[in-house]
């Protein structure tokens, strides 16, 4: 880590300003040129369907979904630890934002297969 101190006005965040965990984030924003949001959400369906191919899950067993929600509140609980560590604000709100929205899609498969209106058989999506 860093020897600087931690940030204490608006100015522009520097390299050594943020965790290892935040730096990648934002340099994933940058090379991707996709929003936070939408890292989020792919983040979360990687998982997931990561979680089902190599653990033999099957898609709307609750182990898919369990590993998208635990994964999802650590990466929050990291967040409000850089936040309190950096001395930054830390807005609950936006933490909340992030989990149900790296949620939303894995949940959405998850009632859709279990529900049957989407089924599965072998490989196909039917």
């Amino acid at each position: 880590m860093c020897s600087m101190p931690a940030p204490t006005s608006t100015r522009s965040v520097q390299a050594c300003d943020v965790s290892l965990l935040q730096a990648a984030k934002h340099g994933m924003v940058a090379h991707v040129g996709l929003a936070k949001d939408a890292l989020h959400i792919y983040v979360a369906l990687g998982l997931f369907f990561g979680g089902c191919a190599v653990f033999g899950w099957r898609i709307g067993d609750w182990k898919p979904l369990a590993l998208v929600t635990v994964a999802a509140i650590a990466g929050e609980l990291w967040d409000l630890r850089d936040s309190i560590v950096y001395a930054t604000p830390v807005v609950l709100r936006a933490n909340w934002h992030d989990v149900w929205n790296t949620m939303f899609w894995p949940c959405a498969i998850t009632l859709l297969v279990r529900g049957r209106l989407i089924g599965i058989s072998g490989d196909r999506v039917e």
